[in-house]
């Protein structure tokens, strides 16, 4: 009843919805009106070569971050129903027949709900732009792949959230962190600016950032078809520079992360991370 009660507050809350994908839609627009020719523009200089194909490589890189910020934002909207009830609804809760645990998970699943939800919808929006702009229809073989990711996605956004919010005690102060993490969330993906283009020290700072293999995951899911059809006959060393460029994968001196090196850190901090908050609401006390 829980889990039912969140969906039914979040989506009843159309100010909620449209603000939990306010900063995507930004993004896409900017997209759209600047950033989609300049980055057409950089695998053009890259290639040396035009094709109609640019434009969906492009896209596919660029979608894939947008999608990975959307399964946290949204999460994020909706966990901050948990955080109001700590206040207004807490003692109620608290002396039901539902143990602690129980209204915990439901919280937990109920905000995993409607991240998946809004995440799922945005994503066959950007699938559906890269086929306006040329591309293909993904396969069979790529749809599973890209279910993994939207769950793994979901589940190491909403844990990282979750265990926010108990670390703070108002919604006052829920809001502020949200809005610093909504702010800096863009970059650590390599949405706003390509990661090749940061300091050394800050795309260590990427790379160490869990939800960073979330839009590497997508990234490779949607973009990789396209840019080794683009960089076929250019040195392999050329395209793994570009992927790592643009945060298709990862390089850690040497290593280069993979689809499944990047579902295996979200999976381990997807656990660490609902480890630590259920050990923090069982440890609070009222």
């Amino acid at each position: 009843m829980l889990v039912k009660r969140i969906l039914l507050l979040f989506f009843r809350d159309k100010s909620s919805v449209f603000f939990s994908l306010l900063g995507v839609i930004i993004v896409i627009g900017i997209y759209i009106m600047f950033m989609g020719d300049n980055m057409a523009q950089s695998v053009q200089s890259a290639l040396g070569f035009y094709s109609d194909r640019i434009s969906v490589a492009v896209a596919g890189i660029m979608f894939g971050g947008l999608v990975a910020m959307s399964s946290i934002s949204s999460c994020m909207s909706a966990i901050s129903i948990s955080v109001g009830d700590r206040k207004i609804a807490s003692k109620d809760f608290l002396t039901s027949p539902a143990s602690r645990g129980k209204i915990t998970w439901s919280y937990i699943i109920g905000s995993g709900a409607v991240g998946f939800i809004m995440s799922s919808a945005f994503l066959v929006l950007s699938i559906g732009y890269m086929m306006f702009l040329g591309g293909d229809l993904p396969g069979l073989t790529v749809w599973p792949r890209l279910l993994l990711t939207m769950v793994l996605s979901v589940l190491c956004g909403n844990s990282m959230v979750y265990f926010i919010t108990t670390c703070v005690k108002t919604e006052r102060a829920f809001s502020a962190l949200a809005a610093v993490l909504s702010s800096i969330m863009g970059f650590l993906m390599g949405v706003f600016i390509p990661v090749g283009m940061f300091p050394n020290a800050m795309q260590w700072v990427v790379r160490l950032f869990p939800m960073s293999h979330s839009a590497s995951m997508f990234r490779q899911v949607l973009a990789d078809g396209e840019l080794a059809a683009l960089f076929a006959n250019a040195p392999p060393e050329a395209l793994g520079s570009f992927r790592s460029f643009f945060g298709v994968t990862f390089d850690y001196g040497g290593f280069v992360s993979s689809f499944w090196f990047s579902a295996a850190v979200l999976a381990a901090f997807t656990a660490l991370f609902y480890a630590l908050s259920v050990l923090v609401v069982r440890t609070r006390r009222g």
